[in-house]
């Protein structure tokens, strides 16, 4: 085999050093079919827009029920029969409990036999009454014997509403045997099992709380309360609330009360609300969020809620200008929902303002944009855009066309 001379080393190492000088001097692709640059972020923008807003407080309440009412038997005796269940819902007049009436009906039927023997003797003294009345206009008998016939008589009739008394009076406590409900509402846990004796106005049976309509309490701080005062001498006061972090929209209410004294410890003031309830979303002690409204503002540029971010220095945004370039724009904001934001300063209606994608963009960034909405922020028809280059020069639809 012949060998290779040095001439002809030196000639292939030159060749390769250029093959691979050229492979170097080749600078990758940016994305989009682009060469060299940075690359572009994806995000998702929308545009802000301005619209009628309410004015609103945003705090945070406790549902009340509209009215509680302890349980209590009002007779003593053994508790035979429990009709209610353990939460469930009960209406005004229904039974919820039984005492051992017997005792109560002899108590009723003693009380009418009295009843009917005294009514038999007033009966006969008024008939002797009579009789005596007519001796003694006829000048038969002596005037003290007519008066003490008289007495007799309006003493066994008084006997009989005595007697009437305490037949109602026996009936009455016959009828408290039988514990109903005083209202509409929910029952709570039973404190008392059958077969126990309760006694008259002491043991405590069950808790009813009326659910529809429910009470919301809240407190505003003492600088709002100016506000709400000039709202409600206008007129009713609208009030929403809700569970929180509940898709389902808030229930609105009327404002009902506002106390007559600022707490001096916390420096706020206590008003309530009440709420028709008919689904019964507000339960007795769940805090709620609540939504005072003091009228509405209009023209008020909104922003939705995903766009706005906090930094060390306050809210912003980063606003997409028509070079596709990130801006960070500080923002003052006001009311707010799930959905949007009020805008107060830094913000103008139709700009573009990134709500995906934030975490990767720095001021001055590029991007492009994504979403089923990407032909419309661009000013473009959907479907309809500029012809894409292809390589060699050539226009895409120039290349169909042959």
């Amino acid at each position: 085999m012949r060998r290779m001379s040095w001439e002809g080393w030196a000639a292939l190492l030159a060749v390769a050093a250029a093959v691979t000088c050229a492979g170097c001097s080749k600078k990758p692709e940016g994305p989009g079919g682009g060469k060299g640059g940075p690359r572009a972020l994806p995000v998702v923008v929308e545009r802000a827009s301005t619209k009628t807003v309410p004015i609103e407080l945003a705090t945070f309440g406790i549902v009340e029920p509209s009215a509680t009412v302890s349980v209590r038997a009002e007779v003593t005796g053994i508790l035979t029969r429990v009709e209610v269940p353990k939460g469930g819902e009960v209406t005004r007049g229904m039974l919820l409990f039984t005492i051992d009436p017997r005792p109560y009906q002899a108590a009723l039927a003693q009380a009418k036999a009295n009843l009917a023997r005294n009514r038999a003797q007033a009966a006969h003294a008024k008939r002797s009454a009579a009789r005596d009345a007519e001796l003694f206009r006829g000048g038969l008998m002596p005037e003290n014997e007519y008066e003490r016939s008289q007495s007799e008589a309006e003493a066994t009739a008084a006997v009989v509403e005595g007697d009437l008394a305490a037949v109602d009076t026996a009936q009455l406590h016959l009828d408290r045997c039988f514990i109903r409900s005083p209202l509409d509402g929910r029952a709570g846990d039973l404190f008392v099992d059958e077969g126990n004796l309760v006694k008259a106005n002491d043991t405590v049976l069950l808790t009813i709380h009326r659910l529809r309509p429910a009470e919301v309490s809240f407190s505003i701080p003492q600088r709002d309360l100016p506000a709400v005062q000039a709202q409600a001498a206008k007129g009713e006061m609208l009030v929403r609330a809700g569970p929180p972090k509940d898709p389902a929209p808030l229930e609105v209410g009327k404002l009902i009360f506002i106390d007559n004294a600022v707490d001096k410890a916390t420096g706020t003031i206590r008003l309530s609300a009440l709420f028709e309830n008919s689904a019964s979303r507000l339960w007795p002690g769940q805090y709620v969020d609540v939504r005072l409204r003091l009228g509405e503002r209009r023209d008020a540029v909104v922003a939705p809620a995903a766009a706005i971010q906090t930094g060390r220095d306050g809210k912003y945004v980063f606003v997409i200008d028509e070079e596709r370039t990130a801006r960070l724009r500080p923002v003052t904001t006001r009311e707010s929902s799930v959905s949007e934001v009020v805008i107060e300063s830094g913000l103008a209606a139709g700009e573009q303002v990134v709500t995906r994608g934030q975490l990767r963009l720095t001021n001055g960034a590029k991007v492009e944009i994504l979403g089923a909405d990407k032909a419309a922020v661009r000013g473009e028809k959907p479907g309809v855009g500029k012809t894409a280059p292809v390589k060699g020069g050539e226009s895409r639809g120039s290349r169909d066309a042959r």
